[in-house]
């Protein structure tokens, strides 16, 4: 019964893990099992709105970041290449003290470098900010790359800080949300998650060994 109790906790997971920054209201609940669950829905009568800690983003911007005009987004912008974005990579390795080879691997993994880009969920551009979390970064056009990946990159600083700079745990957070790990201090298990790491940390071994492909 343990065995099945944390396996529904962990179908439940699934349902409130969100695959980019920013997070749905969370409620918690105690099942028959005597287990704590997540969920993104009161569930039960005994359901309770999770508290969950304000996120402080770090090292905020010195200056304001110039946003692109949305003329011919395609055009101006082209799909499934890192070429055309390296040089604003570069910027906010240097701004936020973010390894570029990491930066590109998490854009990588996010949106394959489309800046168009546009998940079920809502989450916009190359680093696949929400609307609420690109609201708080000051991100006025999220399918602007160069706004989107200091957005993108600033929040991922701020993952690291809260992870004394544990690159798993803060590509886990920037997935699934800070406070679930925070809970456990490790990778939550959730395959999503799981595999999301795992998919990031092998782009940046590929880009920091200098075996990429251009991509």
């Amino acid at each position: 019964m343990e065995t099945m109790g944390k396996a529904i906790c962990l179908m439940v997971l699934l349902f409130c893990a969100a695959a980019s920054p920013g997070q749905a209201e969370v409620y918690s609940y105690v099942d028959g099992q005597g287990k704590r669950c997540y969920t993104n829905a009161p569930t039960s009568d005994n359901s309770q709105i999770h508290e969950s800690q304000e996120v402080v983003i770090s090292k905020p911007r010195s200056q304001p970041w110039p946003e692109a005009r949305l003329l011919g987004r395609r055009e101006f912008w082209p799909k499934g290449s890192s070429d055309a974005y390296n040089s604003h990579i570069s910027l906010c390795s240097n701004r936020y003290n973010v390894d570029p080879y990491l930066i590109k691997a998490i854009i990588r993994a996010e949106s394959d470098f489309d800046s168009n880009a546009l998940s079920g969920k809502g989450a916009q551009g190359l680093m696949q900010l929400m609307p609420g979390t690109a609201r708080d970064l000051h991100v006025a056009n999220p399918f602007d790359p160069r706004a989107n990946i200091d957005g993108g990159t600033r929040y991922f600083r701020t993952m690291l800080d809260t992870f004394n700079g544990n690159i798993p745990l803060s590509l886990a957070a920037y997935n699934a949300g800070p406070n679930l790990v925070k809970q456990t201090n490790r990778i939550p298990e959730i395959p999503e998650t799981v595999e999301y790491v795992q998919r990031v940390l092998h782009h940046y071994k590929v880009y920091k060994g200098g075996n990429g492909t251009g991509r």
